[in-house]
């Protein structure tokens, strides 16, 4: 039977600097292809194709005031839509991850959760939900890493680093802290917090990482960002 043929989806038009060099294209057609054969060996991959470059989708270069670096995509089907710690609207219960996320979010602003742990706002209001790996298999957490997606996402954050303005970078657990050393400090700015997995037995909480952003944007004469999230959102 013939390979099912699969690429990735295109990158979003204002971000096309990242394959503008053939390096990077000859690296990002290598990934296609080891994802593509994974595909056709009967693995199913998460996100879905079209989401996988959701978060650039949503805050172009230009509007990014912060970034929140994360892991990987969720493993469960129906969970992970292409922005880091999100899920779709639909999804219950919430990630304890981000339900650890939320309980923050109250403590330190004092912002109560919605019913749903759909991040799209963050997004949309300038805060790139960035995984250091876009892509995982069904029901296999880090399945993906090592597999070629992490010079494409240290690509994203040499771009922001070149960017006149400052950008808050929030580093959640081990993988992400391994990337402050590409950052620009003090031109930009670097916080630093425990993963919000529970296997992180609730360090994350009382890291002030959402006022902490704010305040750090307010000193460089930037908008701060908007923390609240909608009751509903749409998938």
């Amino acid at each position: 039977m013939p390979p099912i043929p699969w690429s990735l989806p295109p990158i979003p038009s204002p971000w096309q600097s990242l394959v503008a060099n053939p390096v990077a294209q000859a690296e990002l057609l290598a990934l296609q292809d080891r994802i593509a054969a994974e595909i056709n060996a009967g693995a199913v991959i998460l996100p879905p194709r079209d989401q996988i470059f959701a978060a650039l989708d949503l805050t172009p270069p230009d509007q990014v005031r912060a970034v929140i670096l994360g892991q990987d995509p969720y493993p469960t089907p129906g969970h992970a839509h292409g922005l880091c710690f999100s899920v779709q609207p639909h999804v219950r219960p919430i990630p304890r991850s981000l339900v650890t996320v939320y309980r923050e979010l109250d403590s330190d602003l004092g912002l109560t959760p919605p019913p749903h742990g759909c991040l799209a706002a963050w997004a949309r209001s300038g805060v790139l939900l960035l995984n250091t790996v876009l892509t995982v298999p069904a029901g296999q957490a880090a399945g993906h890493a090592r597999l070629g997606w992490e010079p494409f996402t240290d690509s994203i954050i040499d771009l922001l680093n070149d960017l006149p303005g400052r950008i808050v970078f929030l580093l959640w657990g081990k993988s992400a802290w391994a990337k402050e050393e590409r950052i620009h400090v003090p031109r930009h700015a670097v916080l630093k917090a425990f993963h919000p997995s529970p296997l992180a037995r609730g360090r994350f909480l009382g890291c002030r990482c959402f006022s902490q952003t704010n305040q750090l944007l307010t000193e460089a004469s930037r908008p701060p960002i908007d923390w609240t999230l909608p009751l509903f959102e749409r998938p």
